[in-house]
């Protein structure tokens, strides 16, 4: 349990939890030496927003073991927020230009819910590209999940996304297909959640120079990689952080979409995921709802489902992020001692040249 957030701004479902490993922002850099230190620039929509904070400081609490973890919590500006959700930020995150004057071990840039075809068309896609930029120079890694990795290879390469027939949802197994320091020790059949509507295909990203280190047959491209200058870009489709029930209350939302009229068609469960007893209690509710479609319906959903979620996808999550800590404190201690040798070379140099000659 190592994860300590950064700078006095602590989410209060994990301060509760934390009390005594919270850290002030104003100490010097020298004092994370002993650990990895990310910034976590987070753009999910108000609804997910404080979901994804505890989604992601969970799996790198767990993934860390006794590396301490710092997290510093960024986001975009443009991406669309209610009150409550500006005053959320306000209260606990740095905006984009607390980076532009820092450097991290690693960064982790989360998606948001696309409101155009063309990402570039999106209010935050400046920005967006902005961190990119800094985090191929200022990160030794940064991970990209899902809308994140669309745009990042699109500025980058201008690989376009594939809209797909219905949405990729649910619970995907997929296969290793190379060697790589992040999928050590790695089974070779994982497995990971997916929500998407759009994919990045295989065949665009390999002829781009990325490395497709794992994928799925249902589900395509899962995680794959390109360097960066001196950082490692490592893409998700999927999202290995979600929590038991995070994909359950996305088919919650869709559904009360439907009901809304805000979406034409009753929305496909997730695939892989829930129990048969389950599955069987949502398609009588599905039955009722396209037959009597409003929103009232809402209040009969049957919550029973969540009983039984399990995280099938828990020790796949743990592996890839355990790989990618250790990948990121790896490069740290090189870069620290390429320093050192460096420094000391040059101090070697100096006394040379000032040593006084006897002739």
């Amino acid at each position: 349990m190592s994860l300590i957030v950064e700078g006095g701004r602590v989410p209060a479902c994990w301060a509760e939890r934390e009390k005594s490993r919270i850290a002030s922002s104003n100490g010097a850099y020298g004092r994370f030496e002993k650990g990895v230190r990310l910034a976590l620039i987070n753009n999910m929509p108000d609804s997910a927003l404080e979901d994804t904070e505890l989604q992601f400081f969970e799996l790198l609490d767990s993934a860390s073991g006794d590396i301490p973890v710092y997290v510093k919590l960024h986001s975009l500006t443009g991406v669309p927020r209610s009150e409550r959700g500006r005053q959320h930020l306000e209260s606990l995150y740095f905006d984009c230009a607390d980076l532009w004057q820092s450097r991290f071990d690693g960064a982790i840039v989360t998606g948001t819910e696309p409101k155009q075809s063309n990402l570039r068309e999106e209010p935050y896609w400046k920005q967006l590209t902005e961190v990119l930029d800094w985090a191929e120079r200022n990160t030794s890694s940064t991970i990209l999940s899902c809308l994140a990795a669309h745009a990042s290879v699109l500025y980058s390469d201008n690989i376009r996304r594939h809209r797909l027939p219905d949405k990729r949802f649910g619970v995907f197994q997929s296969r290793k297909t190379s060697s790589h320091h992040l999928t050590r020790e790695l089974p070779d059949i994982t497995r990971f959640p997916h929500s998407r509507w759009n994919e990045v295909q295989e065949t665009d990203l390999t002829a781009a120079g990325y490395s497709v280190l794992t994928k799925s047959a249902e589900a395509g491209v899962d995680l794959f990689t390109k360097k960066k200058g001196p950082s490692l870009f490592v893409y998700f489709q999927g999202h290995p952080e979600y929590n038991a029930e995070t994909l359950a209350k996305e088919y919650r939302r869709d559904i009360k979409r439907f009901l809304r009229g805000e979406r034409d068609t009753y929305p496909s469960m997730p695939l892989g995921y829930f129990d048969i007893a389950a599955v069987a209690v949502l398609q009588r509710f599905q039955r009722s709802a396209v037959a009597d479609r409003r929103e009232e319906m809402m209040a009969s959903f049957p919550n029973s489902v969540y009983k039984n979620l399990q995280n099938t996808w828990h020790s796949s999550a743990l592996g890839a992020y355990r790989n990618w800590l250790r990948y990121v404190i790896l490069n740290k201690a090189a870069s620290s001692l390429f320093t050192t040798m460096t420094s000391s070379l040059y101090s070697a140099d100096q006394r040379k040249r000032t040593a006084p000659r006897f002739i």
